[in-house]
């Protein structure tokens, strides 16, 4: 099992193949005749609500840098989702939040970075129950809340899955 594309194989480290296997082509290993699987890697994010704006961090390295998203990363091996969720918007973002005050949004599979798969948890919260002012942190370079109309006016540079993670953060905060 690994996160990233292989091409060779984590248990013996023989040149993997591509075999077809339960009805999805895998890599395979035909040394030690694993398959290895590659399996997505767990992240969270949280969309800061204000009004009908989200707040949105520009990415400061890849994949995406420069890009606009919502803040978040991916999870500690022992971390739960809402944990982990806070913790990557206080380190992107500045803001804090409780675990507990965050709301689920929707588990999706981001598109690939034609490497890596992250499965994703989004969370929501209404910037009235955040403290902190928001500024740059790790991984950002800026740090901004978008309304509505600047989002769907596409003059932005924003990550592939922004503006639906934003309506989906705005419908389910209400």
């Amino acid at each position: 099992m690994t996160q990233e594309v292989a091409d060779y194989c984590p248990y013996c480290g023989g040149e993997l193949a591509d075999r077809r296997t339960d009805d999805r082509e895998r890599r395979y290993c035909p040394a030690c005749e694993r398959v290895v699987y590659h399996n997505p890697t767990p992240g969270a994010d949280v969309t800061v609500v204000r009004d009908e704006s989200a707040l949105l961090v520009r990415r400061a390295a890849p994949p995406g840098a420069g890009e606009w998203t919502v803040p978040g990363g991916h999870l500690e091996a022992d971390e739960h989702p809402r944990v982990g969720a806070a913790r990557e918007l206080r380190e992107e973002a500045g803001v804090s939040v409780a675990p507990e005050d965050l709301t689920l949004v929707e588990t999706d599979l981001l598109d690939s970075t034609g490497e890596k798969y992250v499965l994703n948890v989004g969370f929501a919260v209404r910037a009235s129950e955040t403290a902190g002012e928001p500024s740059a942190g790790t991984d950002a370079t800026e740090v901004r809340f978008f309304d509505a109309d600047e989002l769907a006016a596409d003059e932005h540079d924003l990550r592939p899955h922004v503006r639906d993670r934003v309506a989906s953060a705005l419908d389910a905060l209400g």
